[in-house]
Order: C-alpha cells, then sequence, then structure tokens
C-alpha cells in the first residue's frame, strides 16, 4: 500500500490551519510522505467555480463563523475566526514554503507557523518581514528562504501545483490525494488516517 499523499494547501485556509495542526502526529503514528504543494487559491476558486470569502452571500458568511467557531470549540485551539488579517495575500509564504522543501527541510512545519500567523497570532503573511521573523522564530532560516520569493524554480512549481490542482479537480483548503482518492477538508483527515493504516 502506498504511504504518499499529495497535500494542496491555502496558507490563510482556517481549515488548513486546522488540519495542519494534526498532520505531525498522522505522519509519525502511518509513516506516510506528506508533499505539501502551496497553491495560488484564487486561481483555483475561479476556475472551479468557487467564490472568495468577501464575495459570499451573507448567510453563507454567518454560518461559515458559525462553524469556524464550533470546529475551534471541538478542538480546543487557539483561534481568531476573524482575525486581523484576513484575507491575505499568501504568496510568498507559499514559495517560502516551497523553497523550505526544495532545502529538505520540514516544510508542513513552516506552513504551519504561516498558518499560525494568521489565526493565532493575529499577523500579516502578506508582509515579508512578517515572515521572516515567524520563520526564524521557527527554527528555519527566514531571511534565506525570503530571498528565494520570485525565483524561476520556485515559481515554476507554485504555478505547476497550482494548474495541477485544478486538473485533479480540487475545489477546497486543505485537500488530500492518496491513492487516487481524495479527501477534502481538516473532518475528512480522519477517513485519509484510517486509509493510511488500512
Amino acid at each position: 500500500m502506498s504511504k504518499y499523499v499529495d497535500y494542496y494547501v491555502s496558507l490563510t485556509s482556517p481549515y488548513t490551519y486546522m488540519g495542519g495542526r494534526r498532520l505531525p502526529e498522522i505522519i509519525e503514528k502511518t509513516g506516510a510522505d506528506f508533499h505539501i504543494k502551496p497553491i495560488m487559491g484564487a486561481q483555483v476558486l475561479a476556475a472551479t467555480g468557487g467564490l472568495p470569502v468577501a464575495k459570499r452571500h451573507p448567510a453563507r458568511l454567518a454560518y461559515r463563523l458559525v462553524e469556524l467557531a464550533r470546529w475551534k470549540r471541538h478542538w480546543s485551539i487557539p483561534m481568531n475566526i476573524q482575525p486581523k488579517f484576513f484575507p491575505a495575500n499568501d504568496g510568498d509564504a507559499g514559495q517560502m514554503v516551497i523553497a523550505a522543501r526544495h532545502a529538505g527541510q520540514d516544510a508542513i512545519a513552516l506552513s504551519n507557523v504561516f498558518l499560525a500567523c494568521v489565526w493565532e497570532g493575529e499577523q500579516d503573511i502578506s508582509d515579508t518581514a512578517t515572515l521572516i521573523t515567524a520563520a526564524n522564530g521557527a527554527g528555519f532560516d527566514g531571511d534565506g528562504l525570503a530571498a528565494k520569493v520570485g525565483d524561476d524554480a520556485v515559481m515554476a512549481e507554485y504555478q505547476a501545483n497550482t494548474d495541477e490542482a485544478i486538473e485533479r479537480q480540487v475545489f477546497g483548503m486543505p485537500w488530500f490525494i492518496h491513492d487516487g482518492v481524495p479527501y477534502w477538508g481538516q473532518d475528512r483527515i480522519r477517513f485519509l488516517a484510517r486509509a493510511l493504516t488500512g
């Protein structure tokens, strides 16, 4: 049985924040290889009929907050469901995660650091200085990773991840694909974990 998982993320997604917190434990228990793939969320939404949060109907916006509060209580996590810097451009953060993976570093850990900036720290991840400080604080070389933003190879992979996500009918975050089977959302991680231990 394969233990390889493609893991598509947006680094401002609240559900990626929730799910990402649980991945280290799942990786340790299953020995699975999660290949993190930051994507350009706006392109994926546009291609799959989704709407950014700001353009959704008020009824959907109201229920979104109810659901976020519900999951926050369920997981007992430190989460501000209406963070100061959301939405935010996560392009530089996504590229730094890709650069970390290229360097053989724990890119999932770095993605969780950036997600926590948004949903715990009330920090603006569209600001490069914020990203560098957060990365440094987690033991990464923030300046070195930030220097890779805009690098041809990094940008090519960022776009390739996005194109691949659209081709594979990804429409929400987080999104996992294991043995050709998709799993959408932090609440489906339990089924993915079961498949990995199957």
